[in-house]
């Protein structure tokens, strides 16, 4: 019987250190993602979650080691990797001076995106009406959340990199968020989620990765059929 051969690594570190001046970020990293495959990224605070996502999405660069993200090398083909990736972070980079829907439109084009996606994902986030001209300036916290959601979901990318992606969402907000990472997951998109929400996580998660002190401590599969006291949650088909 002939062996199946591995599943190509959508994001694929090895001995990755990155550096704040002299305060090692990472401090070697070694780390694949398959295509298509939902991986959480926990670990206490300032483990180097987000650094290590940042770096994937080619915002820190790397004082030592390989990386490679979709087959490139984010320091050398920022532009194109920035297209194909990306990344919700606690900011959410919209210019102030746009509305919420030129600033889902700017960014959408900017990447290359679907512009046909732009109305039916801020149609779903709820940014209509009168809100979607409204300026970005004027927006709670919880409305520019949803509005880089909105960026997220309307630009599809080939791979997402979620950092704590339910902060600032209400209950509803966090259900659908939840519904679109399922989606994306089933439609093999490849996502990395750092999230102190272990249970909202592991529920579309196949596999979570610790990380401590700028390193990767432990790499479990989760089980999601049988529950376990290891942190795995019941699947429900």
């Amino acid at each position: 019987m002939a062996i199946a051969s591995p599943s190509p690594s959508a994001v694929s570190l090895r001995d990755v250190v990155a550096l704040s001046g002299r305060f090692p970020l990472l401090a070697g990293v070694d780390l694949d993602v398959a295509v298509g495959e939902t991986v959480l990224i926990d670990g206490p605070n300032g483990a180097g979650k987000t650094s290590l996502l940042r770096v994937c999405a080619g915002l820190v660069p790397l004082a030592s080691g390989r990386l490679s993200v979709l087959g490139m090398d984010p320091g050398r083909q920022r532009t194109a990797v920035r297209r194909r990736v990306g990344l919700l972070s606690h900011a959410s980079h919209l210019y102030d001076d746009l509305t919420v829907i030129e600033n889902v439109r700017f960014a959408v084009r900017a990447a290359g995106g679907d512009v046909a996606r732009i109305d039916p994902a801020c149609e779903r986030w709820g940014l209509v009406g009168r809100l979607a001209t409204t300026q970005a300036s004027k927006l709670s916290s919880g409305q520019r959340r949803r509005v880089a959601l909105a960026v997220l979901t309307a630009r599809w990318p080939e791979v997402w990199l979620l950092d704590e992606p339910h902060a600032g969402l209400d209950a509803s907000a966090r259900q659908l968020l939840d519904a679109v990472i399922a989606e994306a997951a089933a439609s093999q998109v490849t996502i990395l989620i750092a999230s102190h929400e272990l249970g909202t996580a592991e529920d579309t998660a196949t596999r979570a990765v610790t990380v401590t002190g700028g390193r990767v401590t432990a790499d479990r599969v989760l089980d999601r059929q049988t529950p376990t006291t290891s942190g795995s949650v019941t699947h429900v088909a």
